[in-house]
């Protein structure tokens, strides 16, 4: 091919101009960066969720967040796409509501220890609580909510009674 009066190719001159797909200097400059940063090892691939990361771009969700070790593992985004910290799972021993998944942490048993727990199908967090007959200090302690002082003057849980279910102390001997 001939040059031009300009000294360049013809082609070259008609291509200066012309955006070439992924070959724009934008494109070009964006491969050559992504490349830099794979030779480095600061992109790693995309790691899958649960994998140990550093920053969030080395996660496929691009979430790298603690877990309750302090590790740094790649998490899900929420539904909303936000990146939040790792919670607890049910089963975990917990302080206060924040810190579970399920964002319930209460009694399970008679020990005062905290878990995480599932909400109920209402979304209520429902404490352990003592069964008929235990022994008890307050109506909240009870399953029945009902903490009364019996015929033994010692207060346990009893069940509510009459037609509206109220906590009304039991009729003893028919008096």
């Amino acid at each position: 091919m001939p040059l031009l009066a300009t000294g360049k190719h013809p082609t070259a001159t008609a291509m200066a101009g012309m955006p070439l797909g992924p070959f724009t200097k934008a494109g070009i400059l964006k491969l050559l960066l992504t490349s830099l940063l794979l030779s480095q090892g600061f992109m790693k691939f995309h790691k899958k969720i649960g994998e140990i990361c550093r920053v969030h771009l080395e996660c496929f969700s691009e979430c790298c967040v603690h877990n309750e070790k302090m590790q740094k593992l790649c998490t899900r985004r929420t539904l909303f796409m936000q990146c939040n910290k790792w919670r607890k799972p049910n089963g975990y021993f917990c302080h206060q509501y924040s810190e579970c998944q399920s964002n319930c942490c209460v009694t399970t048993s008679p020990s005062p220890r905290t878990f995480c727990v599932p909400k109920t199908i209402f979304l209520q967090c429902i404490p352990w609580r003592k069964k008929e007959g235990d022994v008890c200090s307050s109506h909240k302690e009870c399953q029945s909510e009902c903490c009364l002082n019996t015929y033994e003057d010692i207060l346990r849980c009893i069940p509510k009674t009459g037609m509206l279910t109220k906590c009304l102390p039991l009729a003893i001997g028919g008096k």
